[in-house]
């Protein structure tokens, strides 16, 4: 049995002459929280919607708890639970009759998690939907999709635009009740992912960049500040040495293949002269453009 939640090869997408996907191979293995970050317009919003069935692929594979993308159905929805950044809503239904709506469309709903959900959400059940703030329509979207237990949860932009209690509040309501669930997310809230995500994936240029498990990655980012009388750049640098930089004393690098010994050994051959140096970890987000940045150049 696949350990997989989710499988794309050689995925494809274009529209128009623009090119979206190419050649896109992603996997996210059961139980994990797995973060796909990208650039706008990188494809992240295509491939979950390709993953859903929403979109069609125009070459390629995507399966989805080993069930073909394009041949989902109510028996395998029943297992999923998707919240989309621009997901339409009833907005003439009160919190109460929207999920009312929902319930029976899933076997495995449980009133009581439903129950949990809308007290730590602080959702009014006689409210409409029309009548809610962003923050709580995602908070009413999040809830209708935890209350079943689905075995994968599929969340587009969930933060976007959303203040930071709610963000917090939203987090607070997933970590507690997505437990044992596979959770593939896509979003800029590069801190808030940095917190909860096990796994991470950047997608540039139409692929998977780089695939791993986010203590991994967060061990092989350092920002390296070496300091000279003259600062200056050889003509060859490690390949693993990006956005190197310099002022009149300062050289400035990101490594991104860190290595206790082995970089501070390459510093001290390639800058001789050095006074100082200083190693700093990096957040996911200062990472994410550093990796941003190093692909527009290259490109």
């Amino acid at each position: 049995m696949s350990n997989e939640a989710i499988v794309t090869e050689q995925l494809h997408m274009r529209f128009g002459k623009h090119v979206v996907l190419d050649g896109l191979d992603l996997r996210v293995e059961k139980g994990s929280v797995y973060a796909l970050i990208g650039s706008n317009g990188a494809g992240k919003t295509t491939t979950l919607q390709i993953l859903m069935n929403l979109l069609r692929g125009a070459r390629g594979r995507a399966s989805v708890l080993g069930v073909e993308s394009t041949r989902l159905r109510s028996r395998e929805y029943a297992r999923i639970g998707y919240v989309s950044e621009g997901q339409e809503m009833p907005d003439a239904m009160t919190v109460s009759e929207f999920l009312a709506f929902w319930r029976p469309f899933y076997p495995e709903w449980d009133s009581a998690r439903e129950r949990e959900l809308l007290e730590l959400f602080r959702l009014p059940l006689d409210r409409k939907l029309k009548h809610l703030s962003r923050g709580m329509r995602m908070k009413v979207s999040l809830a209708s999709s935890l209350a079943y237990r689905p075995e994968l949860i599929v969340l587009d932009e969930p933060f976007s635009g959303l203040d930071p209690l709610v963000r917090e509040e939203f987090v607070e309501g997933l970590i507690a009740f997505a437990e044992g669930s596979t959770v593939l997310i896509s979003s800029h809230d590069l801190g808030e992912i940095e917190h909860f995500a096990s796994h991470v994936g950047f997608l540039d240029d139409g692929r998977i960049q780089f695939s791993e498990e986010m203590s991994g990655l967060t061990a092989r980012f350092r920002e390296v500040e070496v300091t000279m009388d003259a600062a200056s750049l050889p003509p060859r640098i490690p390949d693993s040495w990006v956005r190197a930089e310099t002022t009149a004393a300062v050289v400035r690098f990101v490594e991104t293949q860190w290595d206790a010994v082995g970089t501070r050994q390459a510093v001290r051959e390639i800058f001789p002269a050095a006074t100082r140096v200083e190693v700093r970890a990096m957040p996911l987000r200062s990472i994410f453009v550093a990796l941003a940045k190093a692909a527009r150049k290259a490109a």
